[in-house]
């Protein structure tokens, strides 16, 4: 990675239309470590939802089949480089986008308006999949809100003929200590349209804790009350939704403080047809960004049931 790197120029160029090549899109990959996979890839953006999104795709000399990646709250695409990496070895194309107000992609910071923003993204991107020809199945992969919208997908639309197994790390339903936060959110709403965001330790790695929490100018610093509001409206409906014959995989850490990962095991099992859950003893909520020995076990694990 290098020592520096400034968003807002690559920001502008995206927002105003354009799409970045040369030096801007080096530093960027270079910035996150993306700039040694060894597949061609490809910066793009599209529009969903009124917003634009930023995305990137890499395609492996004849591929076996395709991984879309969408990463969690507060998160972007750059911090993805063990999962897109893992998937390419295996000979799998990957996409993978910026949620809206997260990353590259325009927005306010860390909002939405409702998670139904959310399916039009992942429609979009399951869209430009198609246009860039990426080969069946489509494993779908998300990381707690990323796999919030997976489930949502699973549950409520109609899901392509494309589309293979879904894969869920550390997944959102509802999040720790909900109720006392959903108080919290009723009495500050009509006097705040923010707070100040409070950073957590959700990993073992503390190369990665360190580097998010210091020096990655993609953080957002803000908790918008916005994007609770929406999430509060979202997790009755997914309690309410009809179960579905979807067998996701599904991995989680038993020291994760940030979702009620039993409460969120005990709905998804409910939901859906004998998902295959492999519980981490130890492993925190950022899977994706877990130490080699966590990341090596659920990665073997998903090899595994992937047939790859």
């Amino acid at each position: 990675m290098l020592s520096s790197f400034d968003p807002v120029p690559l920001r502008q160029l995206l927002h105003a239309g354009k799409t970045p090549e040369g030096p801007m899109l080096a530093a960027y990959r270079g910035y996150y470590g993306l700039d040694g996979l060894q597949s061609d890839s490809t910066f793009f953006c599209f529009e969903a939802a009124g917003y634009r999104i930023a995305a990137q795709a890499w395609i492996p000399p004849s591929p076996k089949g395709s991984l879309l990646l969408l990463h969690g709250y507060y998160d972007h695409m750059g911090l993805y480089r063990h999962l897109i990496e893992w998937s390419l070895q295996l000979g799998l194309a990957v996409i993978v986008c910026d949620l809206p107000g997260h990353g590259l992609s325009s927005g306010s910071p860390a909002s939405i308006a409702s998670f139904s923003e959310y399916q039009a993204v992942l429609s979009g991107l399951q869209v430009e999949g198609a246009r860039l020809s990426l080969p069946a199945p489509w494993h779908l992969c998300g990381q707690s809100t990323g796999a919030a919208i997976l489930i949502d997908h699973l549950l409520n639309a109609p899901v392509r003929r494309e589309v293979g197994r879904a894969i869920l790390l550390a997944p959102l339903v509802r999040p720790r200590a909900w109720l006392r936060s959903r108080f919290s959110y009723q009495a500050v709403r009509p006097f705040l349209r923010q707070l100040p965001r409070r950073f957590t330790v959700n990993s073992t790695d503390s190369a990665f804790i360190d580097f998010v929490h210091r020096r990655d100018p993609l953080q957002a610093q803000i908790l918008p009350t916005d994007w609770v509001g929406a999430l509060a409206r979202w997790i009755p409906m997914i309690e309410s939704a009809m179960p579905s014959a979807q067998r996701p995989l599904i991995v989680q850490g038993d020291a994760d403080l940030t979702v009620d990962w039993r409460y969120n095991l005990k709905i998804l099992g409910q939901k859906f047809d004998r998902p295959d859950v492999l519980l981490l003893p130890g492993a925190r909520h950022h899977l994706a960004n877990e130490q080699v020995r966590y990341r090596t076990h659920y990665l073997g694990f998903l090899k595994q049931q992937l047939g790859l």
